[in-house]
């Protein structure tokens, strides 16, 4: 009895557990730190703006501060096409999931800045104008305005 009640009981969790998607775990660290969420959608294996976007500005140590400094919390819905690079099934369909909340129009890349509740505070269609400095500091600028 006490091993179908424990099995029964790690099958719920389990299940409760991969529920929580990366979108309410980035709420929930982010109302914890008091950070801001960085939702990319990218196309990271066909998408030649996406592909420069993560290069010359999510990959760089300016971005990577906004991380390490509890400034942001980055989440990337990637849609990649080429058979090697796909994603499991529940990573599919997560992003799908997001992309019908956030990005209903499809655009790649799309960038928007979230509060810890999953409001849209500022956008970005296709890949930023500015460069990665110029990109940080106005994310910076937004979260000091929410302070």
């Amino acid at each position: 009895m006490k091993t179908i009640f424990l099995a029964i009981f790690m099958v719920i969790t389990a299940v409760s557990i991969k529920a929580q998607n990366r979108l309410d775990n980035a709420k929930k660290q982010a109302l914890e730190n008091k950070e801001l969420i960085l939702l990319n959608f990218s196309g990271s294996d066909w998408c030649i703006p996406c592909i420069k976007l993560h290069k010359n500005i999510i990959e760089t140590d300016e971005f990577k501060k906004l991380e390490t400094e509890n400034i942001i919390v980055y989440v990337n819905a990637d849609f990649p096409r080429n058979k090697k690079n796909q994603l499991s099934a529940d990573m599919k369909k997560e992003n799908a999931g997001l992309a019908d909340q956030y990005n209903p129009k499809g655009l790649f890349p799309y960038t928007l800045l979230l509060d810890q509740d999953g409001k849209v505070l500022k956008s970005w269609e296709g890949l930023p104008a500015e460069s990665a400095l110029a990109f940080s500091k106005e994310i910076r600028d937004i979260q000091q305005q929410r302070k």
